[in-house]
């Protein structure tokens, strides 16, 4: 399917370094990619779009000592590839010296890569692709009457392949895919309309749930929307649903991120060590999982990935750092050049209804909107809706709410997690109760 074989990339990888040393690169590393798919979407059971892209780039970084220069091309021709080399020499040179800019150190590449059977081609002609996403919408228009309106399904298919290589001898390749298929849908009430949606994801088309069942659950999360109101203002207990509580613990992320604690803008800085999490949770990483998105052997540098606690009993044992914030830091970096790698926070409840139970009274969150987070002080405040919860039971839904807090208080009141986290997402976080937040109603 894609117009370069693997070792075609890995020999224009190798070119491309050899041009910037034989240009005065003292290092360099580069990264070309390729990329296809299709976006196939519908409406009220008539086309809308029907989209194919494909797509390639190469990125260079070189350093001429302590100095970086970067240049980027969507044109693999050789004279193109010499003057991408050629600009990322030219702008090394003209750069300030930074003590901690480099590659990664080579003692930490990556030796062992092995098959983690992401890519899975789906040759799924347009035809096709579209009779799925008609499936999916008329599946959700059947479920209730009160379905009004539909904002369209869409089917979408992607390829991706890609080689990282450096001047340490280092090269690899990796290819994956990520298939897709989604709902989205209005209904009516006698209080007014609700929109809501749902999809399914994987490197696997095969592991999809079918369009049918995701055009139902689209409608039902719909029509459970109508008849929201607001609540009193006060202090509750808040349930985040598994579709937004890895966002709760992406804010964690994005505190004991590198760049983040380099340059002293996160409420997490120098938390080392330090309980942040109840005793009964941990999170840990695994880049090896087969199949999830979040895999790979070797991080954007090409360091080898490893299995970790990222905090075991809520204790934090390490941060996400690249070569650069760690030298910055003074550390060693985690192989995070490029981000996470597939997380996981373990579970106290084995499903949501189990923590409904365990709140009692409160709010179970299954939306939040704008960007109230202070990643400096930790202070949180979002826009939610979800449904109000009386005697561990959904009694109604609410909306115009506000939830607010600090999220170091709000991560050591965590309570509970259920083991309910969605297989599309690769970090697998249930959903967690927190005991207590401000929450903001009428």
């Amino acid at each position: 399917m894609f117009n370069h074989s693997k070792n075609e990339l890995l020999l224009l990888c190798e070119q491309v370094l050899q041009l910037a040393a034989q240009q005065g690169a003292t290092a360099a590393e580069a990264d070309l990619s390729e990329s296809l798919g299709q976006n196939v979407s519908v409406r009220l059971g008539e086309i809308e779009q029907i989209e194919y892209q494909q797509d390639k780039s190469l990125d260079i970084t070189v350093y001429a000592g302590r100095r970086k220069g970067r240049a980027s091309t969507a044109d693999f021709s050789p004279q193109a590839l010499h003057d991408t080399v050629r600009a990322a020499v030219d702008i090394a040179r003209y750069t300030a010296e930074d003590e901690c800019a480099g590659l990664a150190d080579a003692g930490l590449m990556a030796r062992h890569i092995g098959d983690l059977d992401k890519y899975h081609e789906w040759d799924l002609p347009a035809e096709e692709a579209v009779n799925l996403a008609k499936q999916c919408e008329q599946a959700a228009l059947d479920y209730d009457k009160r379905i009004s309106n539909s904002e369209g399904a869409g089917v979408q298919t992607g390829h991706y392949q890609y080689v990282y290589g450096n001047s340490h001898g280092f090269s690899a390749h990796q290819q994956g895919t990520r298939h897709s298929i989604s709902c989205s849908v209005v209904a009516a009430g006698a209080n007014g309309m609700q929109r809501d949606y749902w999809y399914d994801a994987s490197c696997r088309h095969a592991d999809l749930d079918s369009p049918a069942s995701i055009g139902r659950t689209a409608a039902l999360r719909t029509v459970r929307r109508l008849g929201a109101r607001s609540i009193p203002t006060g202090s509750y207990p808040v349930l985040f649903d598994t579709t937004v509580a890895g966002g709760l613990i992406g804010h964690l992320i994005g505190g004991l991120s590198g760049g983040a604690l380099y340059r002293q803008s996160s409420f997490l800085t120098d938390s080392l060590g330090k309980q942040i999490l109840p005793g009964f949770l941990s999170l840990r990483e695994e880049p090896h999982i087969k199949r999830a998105f979040g895999s790979t052997y070797f991080d954007a540098e090409g360091v080898a990935t490893q299995p970790r606690f990222v905090l075991e009993n809520g204790v934090v044992q390490g941060y996400f750092l690249s070569s650069y914030s760690a030298r910055k830091l003074g550390m060693q970096t985690t192989a995070n050049a490029g981000g996470a790698h597939n997380l996981y926070l373990n579970h106290t409840h084995a499903s949501q209804a189990d923590l409904l139970k365990a709140m009692g009274t409160g709010l179970l969150v299954t939306e939040l909107m704008g960007q109230g987070v202070n990643m400096l002080t930790g202070d949180y405040s979002r826009g939610a809706a979800g449904f109000w919860v009386e005697n561990g039971v959904i009694a109604y839904p609410v909306e115009e709410i506000t939830i607010a807090g600090r999220l170091q208080d709000m991560y050591l009141n965590i309570a509970g997690a259920a083991d309910d986290a969605l297989p599309r997402s690769p970090n697998k976080i249930g959903s967690v109760l927190v005991e207590s937040m401000t929450v903001a109603g009428a």
